[in-house]
């Protein structure tokens, strides 16, 4: 399998984490797991069929879907025609470009664009990255990421801040907040936490080898115990912490 990604031009980096692009190999004929990182997307089918949703959806040659958050693992099956093209976008960012739906529609789904929205695939397949950086730069509708701040906090603490807390900072109500995550990210602020903090985790996981405990690791990134994160692994991989 070839995986590569592409950073945007400038003026989208605050929208935009990557572009990606995935070609399956001759050898290939694999289900490919997706880890939750509290970001939408958009992908587009470049080859034959191709499963998604842990074998749920069909994504059709030619067409572009719009990808919600999601809150545990999805495979996708690869094979030697597997050709993909898409789109990461920052978190609260979708609306920066699109009036389709509040977020919370799309969380854990995989939904095909109208062709309105959806991109050209002869110009995909010229040059993807010049060809996505001119789409987005003439959808930009806003600036403004009303989350903006909030969700960099988050991330400055590895996803341990206290929703509580993180309201009474920003002089809203927790429900409040609860609604705008729903609405812009696709899932709630402590979903959202949640999230971050397992990502951190699995980093410092990968990183440490056999020279740390899983409870020492699980103490440092905010879990009660070895059994907390394991269940948390679990959950965000369906894999136990051995099978990382």
């Amino acid at each position: 399998m070839q995986y590569k990604e592409t950073k945007p031009c400038n003026a989208l980096e605050p929208f935009i984490h990557s572009y990606w692009e995935l070609k399956g190999d001759e050898h290939d004929r694999q289900w490919e797991r997706n880890f939750p990182d509290g970001c939408a997307g958009l992908v587009m089918n470049l080859a034959d069929t191709c499963l998604t949703d842990n074998g749920r959806v069909s994504m059709a040659f030619g067409k572009t879907y719009v990808v919600g958050a999601t809150t545990s693992f999805k495979d996708s099956f690869i094979d030697s025609n597997t050709h993909l093209v898409g789109v990461c976008l920052k978190p609260a960012a979708f609306a920066n470009f699109y009036t389709y739906a509040a977020q919370n529609e799309l969380t854990e789904l995989t939904v095909e664009f109208e062709k309105a929205n959806s991109f050209k695939i002869d110009n995909i397949m010229k040059d993807s990255a010049a060809y996505l950086n001119q789409f987005f730069t003439d959808r930009i509708k806003t600036t403004i990421n009303p989350l903006q701040s909030i969700i960099k906090d988050i991330h400055a603490s590895h996803g341990q801040l206290r929703i509580k807390e993180l309201s009474k900072q920003y002089n809203t109500t927790v429900r409040q907040l609860e609604r705008s995550f729903k609405k812009h990210v696709g899932i709630s602020p402590k979903e959202y936490a949640n999230i971050i903090r397992f990502q951190h985790t699995l980093g410092i996981i990968k990183n440490s080898g056999e020279n740390r405990s899983l409870l020492d690791i699980a103490y440092e990134c905010g879990y009660y115990d070895h059994a907390h994160l394991t269940n948390e692994i679990k959950r965000n991989t369906g894999l136990s912490p051995s099978q990382l």
